[in-house]
């Protein structure tokens, strides 16, 4: 009977399993060689923690390795309904204040800094503290860009669609729902659910992805589709539908610097310019562009995300060797 154990934290409603016992030692010289190991040979673990009955569809989750980037805390594969992702900004944030709580940092003072090694990447949080505790986190984002502006692809049943793509350590396709005849509040989440999902394999289709740092980088995330608004002045909403049509509850963290990369690219932000994004449940991030800089040939800024992370519980889960469900399932 396997044991895993985890601690439960969700960042603006977006949950996140962390994995604090139960693998076995992840061999491997870099992070993306531990997350193709986790991969290719322990994929069963993440079916049991993401998938009911202990799981569900639109389950997060983190697994703490050994780091292998100089300076880092830890290091972190992300996992979810349908695989490892290379970057999660609501993770960040919630692993920033369990870094500290469980004092895998300092904390000394008013801030805490906590270096997070990614797949995509070294991401730096820094976690203010407030009456000795953690509070609100912020992360500076690996350099981040616009991909490709103004595409236009065939989308089934929508025709047209102009969307950008960009970079904020995964991939996202990036639209106005309103291009859809959807409306934040009018029309049920399903309804977003379908058009991202549609979306994100037009553009699957018609673009070629690369990155600069790692071809395991080149893939597409899912799709963005927001309010049309740009944050300034007030919230712009926007929906997150990213692996296999699982819904983020939050703003999304790599969303929002995704967004913030593609504005700054259109030059309808400015560095050190805070702007205010909103999820489907009501929470809310701040970004702003932290420095200007460059990745690969692709001119790319880094963000500052921030939001608040709360533990939701902690748990030991096993597989009994005669339940024929113990690996999981999923019912949608």
């Amino acid at each position: 009977m396997e044991t895993l154990r985890v601690t439960d934290m969700h960042t603006g409603g977006e949950p996140l399993r962390i994995v604090t016992n139960g693998y076995p030692q992840i061999p491997g010289a870099t992070i993306l060689e531990k997350r193709a190991y986790v991969r290719d040979n322990l994929d069963h673990l993440r079916r049991i923690l993401m998938f009911e009955p202990r799981g569900h569809a639109d389950m997060y989750g983190a697994l703490l390795v050994e780091p292998s980037l100089p300076g880092a805390d830890l290091a972190v594969i992300f996992m979810h309904n349908e695989g490892y992702s290379t970057m999660c900004g609501h993770a960040i944030i919630a692993l920033g204040r369990f870094a500290v709580d469980r004092g895998l940092v300092s904390a000394a003072g008013d801030t805490a800094r906590v270096n997070i090694e990614c797949p995509c990447g070294m991401v730096v949080a820094d976690v203010t503290i407030r009456d000795g505790k953690a509070a609100e986190v912020s992360f500076e984002s690996v350099p981040s860009f616009l991909f490709a502006g103004d595409v236009r692809v065939d989308v089934p049943g929508h025709g047209k669609i102009n969307c950008d793509v960009a970079y904020g350590g995964a991939f996202y396709a990036l639209a106005p729902a309103d291009a859809f005849g959807l409306e934040f509040g009018r029309e049920p989440v399903a309804d977003f659910i379908e058009a991202a999902d549609r979306l994100t394999e037009a553009v699957k289709q018609a673009v070629a992805l690369s990155h600069p740092d790692a071809k395991d980088l080149a893939f597409l995330y899912g799709s963005i589709l927001t309010d049309g608004g740009e944050g300034e002045g007030k919230p712009s909403r926007n929906i997150c539908v990213f692996a296999d049509r699982q819904v983020d509850r939050s703003p999304t963290g790599s969303g929002v610097t995704a967004r913030m990369a593609a504005l700054h690219a259109k030059g309808k932000v400015r560095a050190r310019e805070v702007r205010h994004f909103e999820s489907v449940v009501g929470s809310r991030f701040t970004g702003s562009v932290e420095r200007i800089t460059t990745a690969g040939d692709f001119s790319a800024v880094t963000v500052r995300v921030s939001g608040r992370a709360h533990y939701s519980g902690e748990a030991s889960f096993v597989v009994e060797e005669d339940d024929l469900l113990g690996g999981g399932f999923l019912v949608r």
